[in-house]
């Protein structure tokens, strides 16, 4: 593990450089022990692929170097600890294609496959919350089949609608608010993934398993 400042008010822990799931366990297990125990002037943690970033007030933790002594010690913490299964499986329903997904026909080109067998391998396949990002909510979703990577498109839409679900290179996602994107979008769900009034806000956290269930046309209709 190693620490570098972030301006004057966070510190960036990286745990590894790649995105694999041993990785990911490191940084869910440190997210985890620090937000069970929040150490004295951490104000917030936002835990990323390979590293976890803590804010603090200067003001409240003593010293920088202080503090970083402190996160080691909580790092030790963690990985003492016995493995675990990191998150929920979080089951998200998908119409795929035509209105909803404009981009599946092009995606399905790509990779030489039918539309048919591109929502089978998308929907068939289990994915791990990489990082939530972006815009609140996003989740950067590992375990897409190889058969399905593809390229971002050239040229970014200037609005992607709420619910958009997309593939980006080797990634997917769900797009939880209406923003521009550059991903293929090749469905979309009805299921609200950011919820301003809620606590938390997102459905989704880093760590957490999601499969899409594929549902149709008056199925997404009905669900509104």
């Amino acid at each position: 593990m190693t620490l570098s400042p972030l301006g004057d008010t966070a510190v960036v822990l990286a745990l590894g450089h790649e995105m694999d799931e041993a990785t990911i366990m490191r940084v869910r297990a440190l997210t985890a022990a620090l937000e069970h125990n929040l150490p004295a002037g951490v104000t917030d943690i936002v835990p990323a692929f390979t590293s976890v970033t803590v804010f603090y007030d200067l003001a409240q933790v003593g010293s920088y170097e202080q503090l970083c002594a402190e996160l080691r010690t909580w790092a030790g913490r963690a990985a003492s600890r016995p493995p675990f299964e990191m998150g929920r499986l979080v089951e998200i329903p998908v119409c795929y294609g035509d209105e909803f997904g404009p981009d599946l026909g092009e995606v399905a080109a790509h990779a030489n496959l039918s539309a048919a067998e591109i929502v089978a391998l998308h929907s068939g396949a289990e994915y791990r919350v990489h990082a939530i990002g972006f815009v609140p909510g996003f989740p950067y979703l590992g375990g897409l089949p190889a058969k399905l990577h593809t390229p971002r498109r050239a040229t970014p839409r200037t609005q992607v609608p709420a619910g958009a679900v997309g593939i980006g290179g080797a990634q997917t996602g769900v797009y939880p608010l209406a923003t521009p994107g550059g991903w293929n979008l090749i469905g979309r769900t009805p299921l609200a993934l950011f919820r301003a009034q809620e606590t938390p806000p997102t459905l989704l956290r880093m760590g957490d398993r999601v499969k899409f269930q594929p549902i149709t046309a008056k199925e997404f209709v009905a669900w509104k």
